[in-house]
């Protein structure tokens, strides 16, 4: 359902993949395969699988059960030890694919120009350290008033207390005062609506089917670009004066 309400914005909270980082479709076996490569090469299609399930597993848990997880955790899962030389070409096989947004970085200065409070909320088994790492590379980390990594609290979108987690990481007190926007229909958008806060959808992901969630809510409004963003928000506050 849409939101009836309808006071000012303060803070805007972001997914990250396929929000503020563009959508890309990943064969997670052949992700697997490679780091597996450097910790047993006879059995690296083994244990590409193992991983694989093992990753599955905990998507699926958090989709019926809202209860995060950590690469740690998958690995642990799998029976397989990540030496530091299989977790270096992990990420150099994900950082293709960690790609920003190209509107971004302006949309989210414009909204800091505004006042506005900034906020990151992202579904991940990676620890703080690989997004902020990421995020300081595309030169957006200072943008940021708070963020939550499902990876450090106990649980995920769509769960109430995730969102209300990031609302607090980012210095916001009120959820009818925050806006959500995202790239899932079921953990971002209906998660958010859930606990008062203000939605927008971004609906450019190809989300796999095993991922989609037992309900789909509504927007408050849906954006093709990140650059839409500020003049809604604009409106809305415009409005609500």
């Amino acid at each position: 359902m849409i939101s009836e309400n309808r006071q000012p914005i303060e803070a805007v909270l972001f997914d990250w993949g396929g929000t503020l980082a563009t959508w890309h479709t990943i064969d997670l076996f052949a992700v697997w395969r490679s780091v597996a490569e450097l910790i047993d090469a006879q059995r690296a299609d083994e244990l590409a699988a193992k991983l694989v399930a093992a990753e599955d597993s905990v998507w699926a848990r958090s989709r019926d059960e809202h209860l995060s997880s950590t690469l740690e955790e998958v690995c642990a899962l799998a029976d397989v030890v990540l030496t530091p030389a299989a977790l270096a070409e992990y990420e150099r096989q994900w950082h293709p694919h960690t790609e920003l947004d190209p509107d971004a970085t302006e949309m989210l200065a414009e909204l800091k120009d505004r006042g506005l409070r900034v906020g990151v909320l992202s579904n991940t088994i990676w620890s703080r350290q690989r997004h902020e790492e990421i995020f300081a590379r595309d030169g957006i980390l200072d943008l940021f008033d708070g963020a939550v990594y499902t990876s450090e609290v106990p649980w995920t979108k769509p769960h109430p207390e995730a969102f209300l987690a990031a609302m607090r990481a980012a210095g916001a007190t009120e959820p009818a005062r925050c806006l959500f926007v995202g790239d899932r229909l079921f953990d971002d958008v209906w998660g958010a609506q859930n606990v008062g806060m203000r939605t927008v959808h971004i609906p450019h992901s190809a989300i796999p089917a095993s991922q989609i969630g037992h309900t789909v809510g509504e927007p408050d409004a849906t954006i093709q670009r990140l650059s839409e963003l500020p003049e809604i928000i604009d409106g809305w506050n415009k409005t609500a004066a």
